[in-house]
């Protein structure tokens, strides 16, 4: 395989490997910790910046509640405010050593919104994709040693290669709609 396809499928993995991390960052009916755990907390009086799983375990005790345990009860408060400042829509609760997160069930209505933020998501990862594309095709173009069936053979794999990553777009937002619409 040519180095240039080898380097465009890498950069389209990390653009993909971005995209399931912001995915899974909304909110489906369930607790989920990766709801919280990215959550960059103010610790220590401000003195550290701090993501939650930094500083506590986080499990989901069953399908509505989330469970937040630091390894420093100094900073139960610090992840309490955090929690409240990050606008996820939900309320900490603090029970002496531990954080309890309970999840409301989701609207039809909200859970429309979610799906439309999902898409959002998808359709931008969809034009890095575009990009990384373009890119590819473009050092294709730049370089003048290769004879003009190369530069087509050179294309086409670079298009088979977005197309393999679109796909696994597609089914990741297939898979995250399915999850929100369950309820």
């Amino acid at each position: 395989m040519d180095p240039l396809i080898q380097q465009t499928a890498a950069n389209m993995q990390k653009v993909l490997d971005l995209l399931k991390h912001d995915i899974a960052t909304i909110r489906t009916g369930r607790a989920a910790p990766s709801l919280v755990e990215n959550i960059v907390i103010n610790a220590y009086d401000g003195s550290a910046k701090l993501k939650i799983i930094e500083l506590a375990t986080v499990a989901a005790l069953d399908s509505q509640t989330l469970v937040i345990t630091p390894f420093d009860h100094s900073t139960i408060h610090d992840i309490e405010k955090g929690i409240q400042e990050a606008n996820i829509g939900v309320s900490p609760v603090v029970d002496s050593t531990l954080i309890r997160i309970s999840l409301p069930p989701l609207s039809t209505e909200r859970r429309q919104e979610l799906i439309h933020l999902m898409k959002q998501k998808l359709e931008n990862g969809r034009i890095l994709l575009r990009q990384a594309r373009q890119e590819a095709m473009n050092e294709i173009k730049k370089d003048d040693d290769w004879s003009e069936d190369e530069v087509r053979r050179l294309e086409k794999e670079v298009q088979a290669t977005v197309d393999k990553f679109m796909l696994q777009v597609d089914s990741l937002g297939k898979q995250k709609e399915e999850e929100l619409l369950q309820i």
